[in-house]
């Protein structure tokens, strides 16, 4: 079974009573920020605090000129760079680190000072036998561990008010629905609406029951539907995280709802207190204070997330300066052969199915050029100009979408785009391969891991399609960055060797 395509007036039908549903202008206005991963503002905090450490040792030693002849400078760059990643270690056993922390420097200044006189200690004993005291001024050891104190706790109180204003602002804040009814669901809304340090924002319950078990309002957060309403909101709003109030013993119902929501570029979340299993605090993540157990994580996230938007901007830029005289020679062979635009433009489904405009270097004649995709190309197709056929052969009429890449809306490697009406043996591509929309979790690319694998060109049948869905997944759950600079790397071999591009 395919999933249904979303669109508003599916959510419309979808969503709970007509007396008690939120406009969809509401939600996607209140959800319309793009959230700031924790993860990446808990790095960059780290790295600044320990670089100014390291800023500190060092600035201290060459302004008390402990070492005027550059003798032993070394030595104490070294010894500054191991207390430092020595600290930093302490910092994160002590669980200092996180966004929660930052908002309370007061209350956690004596496991910083504790960690940073641990560092400190260690320095020292480790000078000690080493027998390498008398080598390192006591005075730089002494002003280094006070001075790092004071700017431990400056650093600290100015990230408690940046933390304070980057929540006020909501940049932390998580969009979350729940999928379940019943005294949990409610449990968990006051758990998450009464916690002065949750960063989530509930947008609503769902749930297929349409029985009295199905409550209408929830602790002020109101039933929008089932779980169709659930994927079509998704589609429509930047949702985050889905937590799911099912017991572990409805395993029927817990594996059917995962197979639909799957398909989405948000975390799966397991309520623990509904399933009445005890496991260890370690096999938890927390909503708040609530436990959970993980399903399903975002594809592609944090820092992973960082790489790869830098991998495709300096990639895409450097390849554009590369390759401009041969874009240039694309143009005008185009222009040259027959009368129309040099660039063709396609809307295809990106990102959580969102639409994009695709740039091509037209290959067809302007008067049969098939926007929709509607019609495969094949063969010897007689609307493909003889330009058309050898730029789509060695995909030379890709490269315009270089400028997708830095536009956002594609990446350098993913899963290839679609365009809407694309079509498999005279049926949709998400008619034919249930777990088509999985490959919408992450933004499509230019080239990909089905593409240098041969799944490349025409799909006149079932098979080619899912091949091309499997491969895609494959990519989605072992990306790496190493992985994408393989695949970019085994790009132009591939695309000798194909023999389904027309």
């Amino acid at each position: 079974m395919s999933l249904p395509m979303p669109t508003t007036e599916t959510l419309t039908a979808s969503l709970a009573t007509p007396t008690k549903m939120p406009a969809l202008s509401t939600l996607t206005a209140a959800t319309a920020r793009k959230a700031f991963s924790p993860s990446i503002f808990v790095g960059i905090a780290r790295v600044v605090e320990l670089s100014l450490l390291l800023a500190l040792g060092s600035f201290i030693a060459a302004a008390y000129a402990i070492a005027p002849d550059h003798s032993n400078s070394q030595q104490y760059t070294i010894a500054a760079i191991l207390t430092v990643l020595t600290a930093a270690a302490a910092f994160q056993v002590l669980d200092l680190y996180r966004v929660t922390v930052f908002s309370h420097p007061l209350t956690n200044f004596a496991r910083l000072a504790f960690g940073w006189t641990i560092a400190m200690g260690g320095l020292v004993l480790s000078l000690f036998f080493i027998k390498a005291g008398a080598d390192f001024s006591r005075v730089w050891l002494l002003l280094w561990f006070i001075l790092g104190l004071v700017t431990i706790a400056v650093f600290r109180g100015v990230l408690s008010a940046a933390t304070a204003a980057a929540r006020s602002h909501g940049l932390f804040m998580q969009n979350a629905v729940i999928y379940g009814t019943g005294p949990i669901v409610a449990e968990l809304v006051k758990t998450v609406i009464n916690d002065p340090n949750s960063d989530i924002r509930i947008c609503g319950v769902f749930d297929d029951r349409t029985d009295s078990r199905s409550d209408t309002v929830i602790t002020n957060v109101e039933h929008l539907g089932n779980v169709d309403a659930l994927i079509a909101l998704s589609r429509q709003v930047r949702l985050d995280l889905v937590i799911m109030a099912l017991p572990l013993s409805a395993e029927s119902r817990v594996s059917t709802l995962m197979r639909r929501l799957w398909v989405l570029p948000v975390d799966v979340r397991l309520a623990a207190s509904a399933s009445g299993l005890q496991f260890r605090p370690r096999n938890y993540s927390y909503v708040g204070a609530m436990p959970m157990l993980d399903l399903s994580d975002k594809p592609i996230r944090d820092w992973g997330g960082v790489a790869k938007w830098l991998f495709d901007k300096v990639i895409a830029t450097l390849a554009l300066i590369a390759l401009a005289p041969v874009m240039v020679g694309v143009a005008l062979a185009v222009r040259w052969e027959s009368r129309g635009p040099v660039i063709f433009r396609q809307k295809r489904y990106g990102f959580n199915n969102e639409l994009i405009e695709v740039y091509k270097f037209r290959s067809m004649y302007t008067d049969m050029a098939d926007a929709t995709a509607a019609k495969l190309v094949t063969k010897d197709d007689p609307r493909v100009t003889r330009v058309g056929r050898i730029i789509r052969k060695t995909s030379l009429d890709e490269l315009p979408q270089l400028v997708n890449v830095l536009m956002g809306t594609l990446s350098l490697v993913g899963p290839r785009p679609h365009a809407v009406h694309a079509k498999a043996a005279d049926k949709l591509y998400p008619d034919v391969v249930e777990s088509y929309f999985a490959r919408h979790k992450v933004k499509p690319g230019i080239t990909g891991w089905a593409q240098i694998n041969g799944w490349r060109g025409e799909t006149n049948t079932p098979e080619k399609i899912l091949k091309r869905v499997e491969h895609d997944i494959f990519y989605i759950e072992n990306w790496s960055v190493w992985f994408d600079l393989l695949i970019l790397l085994k790009t132009p071999s591939s695309l000798l060797k194909s023999e389904n591009a027309y």
